[in-house]
């Protein structure tokens, strides 16, 4: 029998008995020591190593899947995956990930610790080991959650996710020499040592500028939310409009409220003296705003809309004044494979975050097999080469900052499709 086949077998006899507690350890247990068997045979025969070929010859893919379906728990209470327990007694190289898996983002964090799992699982390492801790999305927790991995032989940490958190274990990460690779998209608190793996609106807003003055587009107007998120989007965009020589004609911002947000929009419709506007909004609130640029006078099919990741949700091509609409975001197809392969391991649909879990555990899939004292390295993880994960083609700068291959997508009612595809090499080496 193939190994694929076996493996999903094992995967149904699983699932079946986890929705029949009464069925019986024994037998639960026996599938797993199965599971680990067939793990330990393809070690012997040299199978699932993760390939390090590039797209090119700059940048480094990360590992990709081997086409079986993973088994829901790949973790057991210590933290040791299958694959590590079939490694017969090698060194693990310790992965400590820091995720809030109680409180109000346990949802979240929770299903990035699964979409971690999904990759130790499709890397096909036997000598990795995903210790989980949570930080209870607090920067009080994050602390304990990260001397706990640290106490636990942590050689590199992944998380935590929000930027509170990020801040508060950073400088005894630090002292310690432990790298940090975040999820947290505030690029402020980024620093060398701890990098963020996230998708940061400032990039995103340069992307699409870009494309919109190469199309044409050169006095832009925005209607921006008084945010955190906000100050960041309205600081990129003023920058990417200066490098482009265009001129911002009108810009408003407004505090959170339907009718701060449509005060915001007439006002911002009495000077339409612009070939395209920023909306960098996204969910409820963007579908909200977006009717009421057309109905203050905002002619949609004349004036480009723009937006940035907010907008990466197949559901806008509902809304008519979006359709035509541009906006910055990872290049999708990989992404789509990604989600497909959660949605079949875990039965529902990653957030768009999740991806970046995969990811992060991917990178530490490719470094491992280097030397130990060099494999986690400012050096190495600042490779200016870059990598290729299921979000596109990412680098970490020396400042911890990521860049990243944007494609750029327009609304359509039937979706999304690419009007500028994402790079697949950083064609510049360096910074």
């Amino acid at each position: 029998m193939k190994e694929g086949v076996f493996v999903s077998l094992l995967t149904i006899a699983l699932r079946r008995l986890q929705a029949r507690p009464r069925a019986g350890a024994v037998l639960k247990g026996l599938a797993v020591l199965l599971l680990v068997s067939l793990a330990a045979c393809s070690t012997m025969k040299g199978h699932g190593k993760p390939s390090n070929a590039a797209v090119d010859q700059s940048v480094r893919n990360m590992p990709m899947p081997k086409g079986s379906e993973p088994p829901r728990e790949l973790i057991n209470k210590n933290g040791f995956t299958l694959s590590h327990m079939a490694s017969q007694g090698r060194e693990p190289v310790r992965i400590g990930i820091l995720l809030p898996l109680s409180g109000p983002q346990s949802g979240v964090g929770k299903a990035m610790l699964d979409a971690a799992q999904l990759a130790i699982f499709e890397s096909g390492r036997t000598d990795l080991l995903l210790m989980p801790h949570d930080t209870q999305g607090t920067s009080a927790g994050a602390l304990t959650a990260m001397q706990e991995a640290m106490g636990q032989g942590a050689q590199i940490l992944l998380g935590p996710l929000l930027s509170d958190e990020v801040t508060a274990i950073a400088p005894i990460a630090l002292a310690q020499r432990i790298p940090v690779i975040a999820f947290s998209s505030n690029s402020a608190i980024a620093r060398p040592g701890v990098f963020l793996l996230s998708f940061p609106p400032e990039i995103e807003v340069e992307r699409v500028v870009d494309f919109a003055v190469l199309s044409g587009k050169t006095r832009f107007g925005a209607v921006i939310p008084l945010s955190d998120y906000g100050n960041l989007v309205d600081a990129a965009f003023q920058h990417a409009i200066q490098k482009n020589a265009a001129t911002l004609a009108h810009e408003e911002r407004y505090s959170p409220g339907i009718e701060q947000m449509g005060g915001a929009v007439k006002r911002l419709a009495v000077t339409p003296d612009f070939t395209a506007v920023l909306v960098p909004e996204g969910g409820t609130a963007l579908k909200t705003l977006a009717p009421q640029l057309s109905f203050s006078g905002i002619d949609v099919k004349q004036v480009k809309l723009l937006g940035t990741g907010l907008w990466d949700d197949p559901a806008l091509g509902k809304e008519p004044a979006l359709i035509g609409g541009w906006f910055a975001a990872p290049p999708p197809d990989a992404r789509m494979s990604f989600a497909t392969r959660f949605q079949s391991a875990y039965g529902r649909s990653p957030p768009r975050i999740a991806s970046l879990a995969y990811d992060g555990v991917a990178l530490v899939a490719t470094l491992a097999g280097e030397s130990k004292d060099t494999r986690f390295s400012i050096s190495r993880l600042t490779d200016a080469n870059g990598f290729s994960g299921v979000d596109g083609i990412f680098r970490f700068r020396p400042d911890g900052r990521v860049e990243r291959g944007l494609s750029v997508n327009e609304v359509t009612p039937g979706g999304m499709t690419i009007v500028s595809p994402a790079p697949k090499t950083f064609q510049l080496i360096g910074y």
